[in-house]
């Protein structure tokens, strides 16, 4: 079966490399039967990789251990579920799930869009071949799943941080984020070779950037609800160098997405359009390169090898590509249309563009900071959460109040009497929410107050152009309220999912916001004793052992109770893994659904006597967050969704045209 596996990738990796030399003579010569078979090459890579990946998944099926691979990463008793998790566990096999998403979304994407790619974008076969060469290569010659050993008589096991299970779907996601960001480039970079400037290729990605751009936002929440249950330290978000690494292409990815708007409406901002989708597609690299090679240290870096100069090579060959290539066709990319006036949509598009940038490029610079301080003076100096958190209200709560006036903006200029007219009631919600915060004690922190300020002043802003275009729709001839409602969304997606995903990050800053009301205490107890916080009443009921199917449990028994409200029964304590030979906190968290908050308990230490010392959390609004999550995958949706009028719109710019020489 490892023969087979190896045989698979040497295939993929043949096949790639066909598809980069067949597809680039096709487009040059316009040979259309050469084209279709470096297209269907590519497909070949696919069920090539699909191959050797379920080679791997019988092996940890069977807990074959002759793989090294899956003696490193699983165990006879690790419990079946994570034996399928442990396939992305490691190097070898996220590698190979990198090819297996990138050749699976690349081949759909080729076939649903054949016939505009081979007559206006040819280039775009022998561009996505080049990216999958790499991953064979890595994968055949490099790092490969399938090197064989004398088989132990147990394997070393799963690390007990990913036996969990968000650790089934989050890598996934973050995958198909990263990987997703390949199909923009691609076509953008295909467009440019064939001097296709306009923004085909940008209709024809739309929904391919979504898909990535929502799956490493639900990814990256995903990880944060992870971190929160499982690394037991009472936060979400720690600006760990591998959580900033998925969150820059994201951001990356929503300016994008913003900005793309504007060149379909006015053809504006053709040349940022393509140095940020090819930003991103970099950054997902960087990602890849930093969870894998090991130069950081991260509670999230599980496996670490010699791959990084690899990786880090073809990071600067892709940004050597990208750059050469907007340079070549910088003449074609530039717009004849100007920005009329700074209060104008487009305009509030561009600012939201520079800030989302600007924060990404301060992230990358606190990620790269400890990297270059090390190769310059031979010290890493780290760059701590107060880097991040200052530069996060700076940028963060500006970018949350252009999310109210961007949309209530006209289009090309608008008067400062209208503009005024259409951000009055939204500030008036502002202002009294404020007035009404500031009473209640929400003072105390001014940053948590203005981001709750700003968060009210966005979500009427959301309303009211719900309402005004539900009413507008009712005026035209619909019979009902709920009837208007739906035409109004059906008839443009994309705006007003867009409105919804805006809804999502308000409930995320709500959220974060809540962190600078928190409280936390330390106190040790022995049976019998009990500790207060913020109104809620601890009692410890002892300790209680037991054995899981891989692991020793220990927990500690809580009753929880508030006033005259019946107690809860909390359960926090440690795990030790034998076989992994590590121990991993399990926290208890009880949610108050009512306050909207969370009581977080940590088992900090379990003595001899029977005491136990407790660390425990009030984290304020943290549900807003995990909320936040489901509201942007709802609007993600509802913007994915085709429409009729945007297919004829894509039908209509299919079309080929003269290209520009």
């Amino acid at each position: 079966m490892a023969d087979l596996g190896r045989a698979a990738l040497i295939t993929a990796f043949g096949l790639a490399l066909y598809a980069v030399v067949a597809g680039s003579l096709a487009a040059y010569s316009g040979r259309r039967r050469l084209h279709e078979s470096a297209r269907n090459a590519l497909v070949g890579v696919f069920a090539a990789a699909a191959v050797a990946a379920l080679v791997l998944l019988n092996a940890f099926r069977t807990r074959d251990f002759s793989f090294t691979y899956v003696a490193q990463h699983s165990s006879l008793k690790l419990p079946f579920p994570y034996s399928f998790t442990a396939f992305w566990g490691g190097q070898e096999g996220s590698l190979l799930l990198w090819l297996l998403v990138l050749t699976g979304l690349g081949s759909a994407a080729l076939l649903l869009n054949r016939e505009l790619i081979r007559r206006l974008l040819p280039w775009t076969v022998p561009v996505l071949g080049g990216v999958a060469v790499f991953f064979t290569v890595v994968l055949s010659f490099v790092a490969s799943p399938f090197a064989r050993q004398v088989a132990p008589a147990d394997g070393a096991g799963l690390t007990p941080s990913l036996q969990n299970p968000y650790m089934v779907i989050h890598p996934p996601l973050l995958y198909l984020g990263y990987v997703g960001m390949t199909i923009p480039f691609v076509f953008a970079a295909g467009a440019m070779i064939s001097g296709r400037t306009d923004e085909r290729w940008i209709v024809v990605t739309r929904r391919w950037t979504l898909l990535a751009w929502a799956a490493l936002g639900i990814g990256i929440l995903l990880g944060a609800k992870w971190a929160y249950e499982e690394v037991g330290w009472g936060g979400y978000y720690a600006w760990d160098p591998v959580e900033n690494a998925a969150l820059m292409p994201w951001l990356a990815a929503t300016a994008f997405l913003h900005s793309v708007m504007v060149q379909e409406k006015k053809n504006m901002l053709r040349v940022w359009n393509v140095v940020l989708v090819s930003l991103a597609f970099c950054l997902s690299l960087f990602g890849t390169f930093l969870t894998r090679s090991g130069v950081l240290s991260s509670i999230h870096s599980f496996a670490q090898s010699s791959i990084g100069p690899w990786f880090l090579g073809f990071i600067c060959v892709a940004a050597a590509f990208s750059t050469a290539l907007i340079l070549w066709r910088l003449p074609l990319l530039r717009a004849r249309t100007r920005l009329e006036s700074l209060a104008s949509r487009e305009a509030a598009f561009l600012y939201n563009n520079l800030l989302l940038v600007a924060f990404t490029l301060i992230v990358l610079w606190g990620v790269a900071f400890p990297l270059l301080s090390e190769a310059v003076r031979g010290e890493k100096f780290t760059v701590g959460p107060p880097y991040f958190n200052f530069f996060l209200r700076v940028i963060g709560l500006p970018l949350l109040l252009l999310m109210g006036i961007g949309p209530l903006v006209a289009w090309r200029r608008s008067s400062l009497r209208a503009l005024g007219m259409s951000l009055f009631w939204p500030a008036v919600a502002a202002v009294v929410a404020g007035g009404i915060l500031i009473a209640l004690g929400a003072g105390s922190s001014t940053p948590g107050l203005v981001a709750y300020t700003f968060s009210i002043f966005v979500l009427a802003a959301i309303v009211l152009e719900f309402a005004r275009g539900t009413r507008a729709r009712k005026q035209l001839g619909e019979r009902t309220w709920l009837g208007a409602f739906n035409s109004l969304v059906g008839r443009n997606r994309r705006r007003y999912g867009g409105y919804v995903v805006h809804a999502a990050i308000v409930l995320l800053a709500i959220g974060i916001a809540g962190g600078a009301y928190g409280a936390t205490k330390v106190q040790q107890l022995k049976p019998g004793q009990s500790m207060t916080i913020r109104g809620y009443r601890l009692d410890y009921l002892g300790t209680v052992v037991h054995r899981g199917p891989n692991s020793l449990e220990e927990r500690a028994r809580l009753a929880v109770s508030r006033g005259n409200e019946r107690p809860t029964l909390i359960t926090p304590g440690k795990n030790d893994y034998p076989a992994e030979q590590q121990v991993s906190n399990e926290v208890a968290i009880h949610t108050d659904w009512v306050r909207a908050q969370d009581l977080f308990v940590i088992g900090d230490q379990f003595n001899k006597d029977g005491s136990v010392v407790l660390k425990v959390l009030v984290n304020p609004l943290v549900p807003f967050v995990w909320l936040a999550g489901l509201v942007f995958l709802f609007g993600a949706l509802i913007a994915m969704w085709p429409d009729a009028r945007e297919q004829r719109r894509l039908a209509s710019r299919a079309e080929p045209v003269p290209v520009t020489p």
